[in-house]
This record gives C-alpha cells, sequence and structure tokens, in this order.
C-alpha cells in the first residue's frame, strides 16, 4: 500500500475506535486519542488527553483514568473475579466480586500490561511491559514482573519541575 493510503487509514481507524471508546464510557475528558481497537465499560471514567494504544476494560468495577494517560498496546484492566471464597459451588460459581482501579495523572503503562480490580496507580508512574498489577503503585514509582513490584522511583524534583514549566506529551 502507498505511504499516503496507510496514513489515511490509520487516521481512518483512529477516529473509529476513538468514537467508540466515547460511546462506551460514563465519561470522557477532552483530546481523547484511540489509536487501536479498545473497550472499555459504562462504568469508565476518562481524563483529558488520555492515550489508548489498544486498551481492555473488563468487569463492573469503575476505573479512572486520570490526565496525560499513556497505554502500550494489548494493556487489559480486570475488574470483576469469579467469588471463588464464598461462592456456592467449586471451583467457583456464577457469582462475582467487583473492584475499583484508580490510575492518577501522567501515568505510562507498557505493552501488555495486566492490571487487577483494587489498585490504584499513583501520578508519574510506569509500569513496565508485560507486569501484572495485583497492589498499589505509588506516585513516581517503576514497577514491573508479575506480580509488579517497584524497583525504582522517577527523580520527582524533574518530574515536579517538568510539571511547573507545563511539558507534557
Amino acid at each position: 500500500m502507498i505511504k499516503w493510503m496507510k496514513k489515511i487509514v490509520k487516521n481512518i481507524l483512529r477516529v473509529v475506535c476513538t468514537g467508540i471508546v466515547k460511546r462506551q464510557c460514563k465519561s470522557c475528558g477532552e483530546h481523547l486519542r484511540v489509536n487501536f481497537k479498545s473497550k472499555v465499560t459504562n462504568r469508565t471514567i476518562l481524563g483529558n488527553y488520555v492515550n489508548f494504544n489498544g486498551m481492555s476494560i473488563e468487569g463492573k468495577g469503575e476505573v479512572i483514568i486520570g490526565n496525560y494517560f499513556h497505554s502500550g498496546k494489548e494493556c487489559i484492566i480486570l475488574t470483576s473475579n469469579h467469588n471463588y471464597d464464598y461462592g456456592t459451588a467449586i471451583p467457583y460459581d456464577e457469582t462475582y466480586i467487583h473492584k475499583d482501579v484508580t490510575i492518577g495523572n501522567f501515568v505510562w503503562l507498557g505493552t501488555r500490561v495486566l492490571i487487577l480490580g483494587g489498585v490504584t496507580i499513583g501520578d508519574g508512574a510506569i509500569i513496565q511491559a508485560g507486569s501484572v498489577v495485583t497492589k498499589d503503585v505509588p506516585a513516581g514509582a517503576i514497577a514491573g514482573g508479575a506480580p509488579a513490584k517497584v524497583f525504582k522511583y522517577r527523580d520527582m524534583e524533574h518530574f515536579n519541575k517538568l510539571l511547573e514549566e507545563k511539558k507534557y506529551h
């Protein structure tokens, strides 16, 4: 395919995917950009300048995503899980446990990150590609692995300087 045709197809895909997510979510801030097929629920609240590159949000828990969020490809947020502890059958029954997820401002998820219900990710955190987030991640933390663990922190002095100068991307 010719280069200009690829660009047109990519732009059409982005417009269609963005429109679908806007209709699916509970609320959406300004400048949503959805570059690849993504799915959210009617309990999803999106901030300003959210950028999805193939996100799937599933379950009946509420998901709040802050401003200037970026995701890699094939990320998943699961807010519901089978009730295996107190259900009426094994290995599980038809009941679910729903847990909310909150993601702060300026958070970046690498490709194929999985976030489970009940998690809060603080402002400016970075989650390494392929990670499984099962517990809260503090602001400015860089976490990775399965389960994800904090292995480093951003230079918050530099981060806050960029915030003050309004150098957002």
